[in-house]
């Protein structure tokens, strides 16, 4: 497949620094929206955290540097969403495989956490072993959702149906067990050599030595906007209180920057509300500090 750019990019760079020769990251729109439960409007975030990321400062004060004239950030089109769940997964799966195919790093934005699946499946063929880095208010290890094995709540069981993907999770602070959808908290409980949880509850220490080891060689971060708190992040289908503040994401991040190989990433789950543009501003310069602390 062929990639096309977008000249309505991420950061509204130039051509010089958003081209797909000289890039290093491929942004690609994907506004999946097949599974929503509670609040929707999902398939509205990338077009929001695209428009928002053109008032983002590109000087980043904490690295003295502006990080994009060093990488690269290239944009793709947004295409035509195929209708089903299963075909869309499919598609973000042959995008990010092309992405791949061409050493570049992508970083997906949605739109529904469903997608993930695709991404990881590209991933699982081209690493031996990879790692997703898992921020999210819930765990999403169900088997299946109101009967749908490939919801959002299920990705990341999805994910694991792939021998040679482990699970690090931060932020979780929802978890269920409902037999009907596969006993989630039991899988989860069965499951510790591939999973490793750090619950919201607990608090997280940056310097823990047992989460940068378990992090492993590669890793794909996937980030459910919904791992923040509702505080500054209300726009999001299905809200949790008790989640990170800006800076402790910021710090996770950097960490995992200077520790490992970021060989992809994740952004989704945005809904955006009609005036009201801080939420979308709030990923739109996360995204940028993502790439700038990993790539």
């Amino acid at each position: 497949m062929k990639l096309q750019i977008s000249k309505n990019n991420f950061l509204n760079l130039d051509d010089s620094h958003a081209n797909l020769k000289s890039s290093r990251v491929v942004i690609v729109p994907f506004g999946m929206e097949h599974s929503v439960s509670y609040g929707h409007g999902t398939a509205k975030g990338p077009e929001a955290i695209i428009r928002a990321s053109h008032e983002v400062e590109l000087f980043d004060e904490e690295l003295k540097c502006e990080p994009y004239k060093k990488i690269g950030v290239a944009t793709l089109k947004a295409e035509k969403i195929a209708s089903d769940g299963e075909g869309a997964i499919e598609q973000v799966r042959e995008i990010t495989s092309e992405i791949l195919s061409i050493n570049k790093i992508p970083i997906i934005l949605g739109g529904e956490h469903t997608l993930t699946a695709g991404v990881i499946q590209a991933m699982a063929k081209k690493y031996q072993d990879i790692t997703i880095l898992h921020f999210d208010a819930h765990a999403d290890l169900r088997d299946s959702y109101l009967g749908n094995k490939f919801s959002h709540a299920c990705v990341m069981r999805r994910c694991l149906d792939l021998k040679n993907v482990r699970l690090v999770q931060v932020g979780i602070r929802n978890i269920s067990n409902e037999v009907e959808d596969g006993a989630e908290y039991d899988f989860w409980e069965k499951n510790q050599k591939r999973i490793k949880t750090y619950w919201a509850k607990d608090g997280f220490d940056i310097a823990n030595k047992e989460f940068i080891k378990s992090l492993g060689e590669y890793v794909c971060i996937s980030f459910d906007v919904d791992c923040l708190d509702t505080s500054i992040m209300p726009s999001t289908g299905t809200p949790e209180p008790g989640g990170f503040s800006w800076y402790e994401v910021l710090k996770i991040l950097r960490i995992v920057g200077d520790s490992t190989n970021v060989v992809g990433m994740d952004f989704v789950e945005l809904s955006p509300v009609k005036n009201s543009i801080a939420s979308d501003f709030l990923i739109a310069k996360l995204i940028y500090k993502a790439i700038s602390y990993c790539i």
